[in-house]
Parts: C-alpha cells; sequence; structure tokens
C-alpha cells in the first residue's frame, strides 16, 4: 500500500534540478552542458567580486580606514596547519564520497541525526586547524567577548536595569564591543553557562558547536515541510560540508543562528500542519523568535524569511500564536529594566563612536556581499543561479525572503565588516540552494565546498 504524506507540503513543491519549470509561452529549455556552462560563469563572477573586493581593500589604507587585515574578510592572512588539519581532510573526502549516498537512502530521522553529527564533525575538524587554544577556547575569551563580563554580572535584575548605561564608549565600566553590540540576552547565555559549572572558553565553544550546528537539522525539516523530502535529501551535503562552518566554530553567531533556523523550522511546520499541535508548534516558534531578537538586534530581519514561509504553506493561521510566544520575552526583559528599543537606539550611537565611524559605507556595502562568497561557497552560487533561471517553487521563495533579509542588512549600514558570522542566521539559509545543481556532478560541486573551506581555514587566521 502507498503511504501517504499527513502534508499536502510534503509534496515537492521545488522542480527537478535538471530541468526548469516549462511555461506554455516560455523558451525551451536550455541544454543540460549550456546550463552548466552558466553556473560556472556565475562562479567566476563571484570569484571576480571577491577578487575586486580584496584588491581594492589592499590599495585602501586598511590600518586607517578599513580597520581589516585582510579584507574583505576580518582575517589575517597566515598559511598554517594544525592538529584538525588531518581530521578536516579525512572527513571532506569521506563527505565528498559518501554524503549523497547516504543522504538518499538513510531512513529520515536517521538522517537528521548523521547531519547533526556530520555538521559537528566538520566545524570541529575545521576549529581544531587553528588549536584548541587559539580556534577553540579562545575564541569567546578575546577582549571583545562575551565571557570577559560574565564576571561583572552579579545581579542579573541590576545588570538589565542598567545595561543600556554601560553600552556607550564614553560611559563608565563600559561593555565590551560584542556584549554593547547585542541584547543582554547574548551576555545571560553565558552567564547562565557558567553558573551551572560550565564556565571557561571550552564549554562555551562546545555550547555554541552544538547548537549552532543543530541548525543543519532545522533547515532539513524546514525544507522536507515546505519543499518535499527530495529536496531536503540533495540539499543536506551541501548544509554538512558548508564553509560557513568556519565560523560556526566558534562564535555566539553559530548559536544564534540555531535558535533563528528552529524558529523558522517550527513556523514551517506549523503553518504546513504536519504536526498533530500545530498551535502549540506555533507558541514554540514564537518563543524562539522572541529570544533571538533578545540575543541581537539584526535578528528582527528573520522576519522576512518567516514571512516567506507563510507564502509558501499559504496560511496565516500560525501568526497569532507567533505573536503571543514573543510576548512573554517583551515582558520579562521591560519589567526587569531592559527597554530593547532603547538599547538598540543607544548601540547606534555606540557603533558610530567606534570602527563604524571610520569604515566606508560606499566600500562594505558591497564588499559585504562579495565576503559570503567565502561563506556560501561555489555551490550555493551555482545553485541561486538556477533558482533565479526557475523563478518559482517554495524553495526559490524561501530564497528570495532570505536575500531580502541579507540585502536589508547590508542597506541598513550596521554591518561594516565581520559579515562573515554576523549574518550567519541569513546565509545559513541560502545553502540549500544547491539542492536545485543536477545530479551529475553534484560530487564535483560538494568538492568545490569543501577545498573552499579547507583553503580559508588553512589560509587565514579568522577573528570576530
Amino acid at each position: 500500500m502507498r503511504r501517504v504524506s499527513a502534508s499536502p507540503l510534503h509534496r515537492e513543491h521545488t522542480p527537478p534540478p535538471d530541468a526548469p519549470v516549462p511555461s506554455p509561452h516560455s523558451d525551451p529549455p536550455p541544454h543540460p552542458a549550456r546550463r552548466t556552462r552558466r553556473d560556472l560563469c556565475a562562479v567566476g563572477a563571484a570569484l571576480a567580486l571577491f577578487a575586486v573586493a580584496a584588491l581594492v581593500g589592499h590599495l585602501l589604507h586598511t590600518a586607517d580606514t578599513l580597520l581589516l587585515r585582510w579584507p574583505p574578510l576580518y582575517a589575517r592572512w597566515e598559511p598554517h596547519v594544525g592538529p584538525g588539519t588531518p581530521a578536516a581532510l579525512t572527513f571532506a573526502a569521506l563527505a565528498v564520497a559518501y554524503g549523497p549516498p547516504l543522504a538518499h537512502r538513510l531512513p529520515w530521522r536517521r538522517l537528521l541525526l548523521v547531519a547533526w553529527g556530520g555538521a559537528m564533525a566538520w566545524t570541529w575538524s575545521l576549529a581544531l586547524v587553528d588549536g584548541w587554544r587559539h580556534g577553540v577556547a579562545g575564541q569567546l575569551t578575546s577582549k571583545h567577548e562575551y565571557l570577559r563580563s560574565v564576571d561583572d554580572v552579579h545581579d542579573i535584575g541590576a545588570t538589565l536595569r542598567t545595561f543600556t548605561d554601560h553600552i556607550l564608549l564614553d560611559a563608565p565600566d563600559n561593555w565590551p564591543a560584542h556584549v554593547a553590540g547585542h541584547p543582554p540576552g547574548a551576555l545571560l547565555t553565558f552567564v547562565g553557562l557558567d553558573r551551572i559549572g560550565l564556565a571557561g572558553g571550552g564549554w562555551a565553544a562546545a555550547w555554541c558547536v552544538t547548537v549552532g550546528t543543530s541548525a543543519t537539522v532545522a533547515v532539513l525539516v524546514t525544507l522536507r515541510t515546505l519543499c518535499g523530502e527530495g529536496t531536503a535529501r540533495r540539499a543536506a551535503p551541501f548544509l554538512v560540508l558548508a564553509p560557513a562552518a568556519i565560523w560556526v566554530g566558534v562564535s555566539a553567531d553559530g548559536y544564534f543562528a540555531a535558535v533563528a533556523a528552529w524558529a523558522v523550522a517550527l513556523l514551517a511546520l506549523s503553518a504546513g500542519r504536519a504536526v498533530r499541535a500545530p498551535r502549540a508548534v506555533a507558541l514554540g516558534s514564537g518563543l524562539l523568535l522572541g529570544w533571538t531578537f533578545y540575543l541581537s538586534y539584526g535578528l528582527t530581519l528573520m522576519v522576512l524569511p518567516a514571512v516567506a514561509v507563510l507564502v509558501v504553506a499559504r496560511t496565516a493561521r500560525p501568526v497569532p500564536y507567533v505573536l503571543l510566544g514573543t510576548v512573554p520575552w517583551v515582558v520579562v526583559f521591560t519589567a526587569a529594566g531592559f527597554w530593547w528599543y532603547e538599547g538598540y537606539t543607544t548601540l547606534v550611537e555606540r557603533y558610530y563612536q567606534g570602527a563604524a565611524g571610520v569604515r566606508p559605507y560606499s566600500y562594505y556595502v558591497w564588499a559585504n556581499l562579495a565576503a559570503q562568497v567565502a561563506v556560501v561557497g561555489a555551490a550555493t552560487v551555482a545553485g541561486l543561479r538556477r533558482a533565479a533561471e526557475v523563478r518559482r517553487g517554495a524553495l526559490v521563495v524561501l530564497l528570495a525572503g532570505v536575500l531580502c533579509a541579507v540585502l536589508v542588512a547590508d542597506l541598513s549600514g550596521m554591518s561594516k565588516a565581520e559579515t562573515e558570522r554576523i549574518w550567519l542566521p541569513f546565509t545559513l539559509w541560502l545553502l540549500p540552494a544547491a539542492a536545485l545543481l543536477p545530479e551529475r556532478g553534484r560530487r564535483w560541486w560538494l568538492g568545490a565546498q569543501a577545498a573552499s573551506a579547507l583553503a580559508v581555514n588553512h589560509l587565514f587566521i579568522t577573528g570576530w
């Protein structure tokens, strides 16, 4: 007996990667070889954009103007190998060889576990290329990071009441850059880890990698619900072997990305009526979405991918419950003395007191996009080109929502450099574009993703 899906959204909404959706008035689909040439041209254009951004950046006075050592990346040139190198090379080879067939054959629930485990293995091995001290334990303990302020939080209530008072550079006992640049939820996360006995950079890193890599599962769940299981399975190896893993391990933004991803995933499950209690799941989505707003001001832009989910599902039923789920966070933080909008406006002032007041908008407004080439990789670029060619389907709508969020973040001027990690909650959702690539040659594209990540990780010391 044929098994029938519980939700109509489980059927394929995305056309097969080898054939654009035909239209009675459209031209005949291009020959596969011609489409591949177009893919390669798109990748070449993206690499050229990156090269131009690097060239222009190095022609400028980076020490006084761009405040980067190797623009457009927040990194320094330092070819090296480390203890994670053998593991990273081995895992990349195994993932390229066996990733696609495993993604096709494994039972769905087992695939989710394998994908999460694979993403963790890939992320840890890349982080350890820089060694335990610099690549892992020391990342979240640098002078700009959250762990520098954990010991300053003696009374959480008092901290929330006075949090905004310490944002500006000329304020007494001002917060480090990353604490000042985010709502207090980010700092309180690491305070909570410290209070339960998981103190120090090692535990903080383990938290960020473990939670951050779970975003792979969240994206797969969303894809299966909205675009069909076939699309999700085709995307799985590219989500696991993503160059973005360099910045997931180890930064708090990887943790932020996962919280936002699960908010979107629960929204998709609720909107698609793929669960027994869609209202409760929508409420859970709202709770996670509300928490993201108190992790990062910029994550309010996750509303755009969320709207794309509702457009695909053709429903607004979950919206009241999602909004209701955000209410407790607003009530708790406001009652405790932290007003989100006041914190944001004060941050904007602090932002332009520092590097943003020097870094030129005219460079970063396009160089930020160039930097994403290193984050998403060649396969994603080729997949996005195919999405533009197809111009319809659930996956295309979802990608469009994410691209809108990226463009708004870019044009806002509140992201000058360091977007490799800052935009992880958005760029993570661009990786499934690789599902549109044809079966033939998929391993080559996957190998290109791995090679890109290995090259960046071994040629540069990335920082944040």
